[in-house]
């Protein structure tokens, strides 16, 4: 034990026996050590006369008598310093320990963090090294529960997978590829050679914040001991927590290692732990100061002390006025959903999408707030086709939901329940024809997956089949979507999604029906054929000299190469899956499939291929030829 807390306990030990209950009660204290071990042995002294015995009428000898004699203690050399009620800890604590010992009132007025400070700057944990998680493997998922193998990334050099996810800007194409880019970054994972642990866990957690899987992030985090953070975690982890609107998240960490940074945010969100710790008062003096210093803005203030303030004896009103705010950050959003405010419009009018996925992953938001950003998060993959039909459910299911969104859940419910087939997808029509945009149309076939999944096949509703087939290949039901094989004709829009969605092996298609739809097709510069043709040739499905004739036709250039297509093609030629994946999320970056080019397309199908990601290659081309 370290000499400032031994220090401590002497100290602690001295302020209660000045009381008196305590003196009482230690009248008489009793050692637990074996005799000859409390005390060292005594030096011998010469022994007195023996006091003569008196002896009563019985002749009995009495007992003897206790002789006292006068202890004299020296007076101290200086005098005691002056109590000064409002004194700093830094007057108590010096560099070496201990300048004296703190009054009871001293000791009153002492925050978590102040105490702390008089115990030492670091708690010392007592934790045997078996109960402390290594940080060779860090994430949610090991291969046997669906990630990718620890050493996947062992043959990649560490300036490849430290370029693969600094530079990837979370925003891809593909909702399929999101969803492949999530699995890896949580698998359970070792570094790269080359790269530590925390570097490694730090720049996995940043990329999982910008594709929005803020609980996908503070699920990772949770998997390390907070004794490993590092600064840059440290801000990985205070990005997370105000994202996901867990500030009180955040408090172990403060405990911990709280003196990561320095910095009016990470100090405002100290002061919150230290009201949730029981020093309400003090909690809201410390953010009273740093709103009258102008250390934060207004408004960061106000709603850390309305968080604050719902915590403790310390209960504070505060009025939160939006007058002038006309941006939003992701600590006003996350402060503002947990005491349950919602932002104005002013200030989410160019918030961007990424609070559309904070929004849809809040449990403590309105479910027709989290209903109208699920047409984003839906169609980026933070959502799946189960959380959205989960959604849909709470919301026809809640008396107090009125109006547009309780008639959209009652829709998903009659394309469910409808007898005739052509009422539940007229039904599913209502919801992807309602809408806002491209994105939100596919977000709401993610919606109806399961439902048209349910449809049977029919020769009725062949002209359907096209956007039954993508809502079911959204979520991946591709055994449903193949039986409609015998319906869709040859060379249609159908067609085209079943011969690269289905599962396992298949003839190779011929030219006819390829040059069929490239006829036929009518968006712009022919990309989805472009597309089809590059997953065609990815996926094995075409011989080699038909789709070389169509890539010339379409200036495709699929035999080209680049720098990113060449470390792309080496990850999948040592079998490296999860080096596969981050290289693949790379070359999806951007918003829409116009900035997709047919040649990487067809080098992240073929790679996710030759590594036996083959259902994740079959959807990715497949939704490329959907969403084109």
């Amino acid at each position: 034990m370290k000499t400032r807390t031994r220090t401590w306990h002497v100290m602690v030990g001295t302020a209660l026996a000045l009381t008196s209950v305590w003196a009482i009660a230690q009248d008489g204290p009793e050692s637990l050590l074996p005799k000859g071990f409390e005390e060292p042995t005594p030096t011998p002294t010469p022994k007195a006369a023996p006091a003569p015995v008196r002896t009563g009428d019985s002749g009995a000898a009495s007992a003897p008598r206790a002789i006292s004699t006068p202890v004299i203690q020296q007076l101290p050399s200086a005098a005691p310093a002056a109590i000064d009620a409002g004194a700093p800890i830094s007057a108590i604590v010096g560099p070496g320990g201990l300048t004296r010992v703190p009054t009871l009132e001293e000791l009153e007025r002492m925050s978590p963090e102040d105490f702390e400070d008089l115990l030492g700057n670091k708690i010392d944990l007592d934790m045997p090294p078996q109960a402390r998680r290594s940080m060779d493997r860090v994430g949610l998922i090991d291969d046997s529960e669906g990630g990718f193998a620890a050493s996947s990334l062992s043959t990649l050099n560490w300036t490849v997978v430290e370029a693969a996810l600094a530079a990837n800007r979370g925003q891809l194409v593909s909702r399929w590829g999101h969803v492949l880019l999530r699995r890896a970054l949580i698998s359970r994972l070792s570094p790269p050679a080359g790269m530590s642990p925390q570097r490694f866990l730090a720049l996995r957690v940043g990329l999982l914040l910008r594709m929005g899987e803020s609980d996908a992030a503070r699920a990772v985090l949770q998997d390390i001991d907070i004794a490993n953070y590092t600064p840059e975690l440290g801000d990985q982890a205070f990005e997370t927590y105000q994202r996901a609107a867990d500030f009180t998240g955040l408090c172990p960490v403060f405990s911990s290692v709280g003196s990561l940074r320095d910095d009016a945010q990470w100090n405002a969100a100290k002061a919150i732990c230290e009201a949730f710790r029981g020093s309400g008062a003090s909690a809201m003096a410390k953010l009273d100061k740093m709103r009258v210093r102008g250390s934060m803005d207004r408004i960061d203030l106000l709603l850390a002390q309305k968080y604050a303030g719902a915590a403790g004896r310390a209960r504070k009103a505060v009025t939160i006025e939006w007058d002038g705010v006309t941006t939003m950050t992701p600590w006003r959003f996350g402060l503002a959903n947990a005491v349950g405010l919602t932002p104005p419009d002013s200030a989410m009018e160019d918030a961007g999408p990424l609070y559309d996925d904070m929004t849809a992953l809040a449990p403590m938001v309105g479910l027709a707030r989290r209903a109208a950003a699920a047409d984003h998060a839906g169609a980026t993959g933070v959502l799946s086709n189960a959380a959205m039909v989960d959604l849909y459910s709470q919301l026809y299911a809640d008396p107090e939901v009125t109006g547009d969104w309780q008639q959209r859940a009652e829709t998903l419910r009659n394309a469910y329940v409808q007898d005739d087939p052509s009422a539940r997808f007229s039904a599913m029509q209502s919801l992807w024809n309602g809408a806002n945009g491209a994105d939100a149309t596919y977000a709401r076939q993610v919606l109806t997956a399961a439902a048209a999944a349910r449809i049977t096949p029919s020769k009725d509703m062949e002209e359907q089949a096209p956007l039954l087939l993508t809502s079911m290949l959204a979520a991946g039901f591709d055994a449903n979507a193949l039986a409609w094989s015998s319906v869709v004709a040859s060379g249609s829009q159908g067609w085209a999604l079943l011969v690269l969605a289905a599962p396992g092996r298949i003839k190779a298609v011929g030219s006819a029906p390829v040059s069929t739809y490239l006829d036929a097709d009518d968006s712009t510069d022919k990309r989805r054929s472009a597309f089809l043709v590059a997953g065609l040739a990815a996926l094995g499905r075409i011989d080699q000299s038909d789709a070389g004739s169509f890539s010339g036709q379409l200036g495709l250039g699929l035999d080209r190469s680049t720098r990113f297509t060449e470390a792309l093609d080496r990850a999948a030629a040592n079998g490296d899956q999860a080096g596969v994946a981050l290289l693949a999320g790379l070359g999806m970056q951007g918003g829409d499939w116009h900035l997709m080019t047919p040649r990487y397309l067809f080098h992240i199908v073929s790679a996710l291929r030759t590594v036996g990601l083959d259902a994740e290659a079959r959807m990715i081309a497949a939704e490329a030829v959907a969403r084109a």
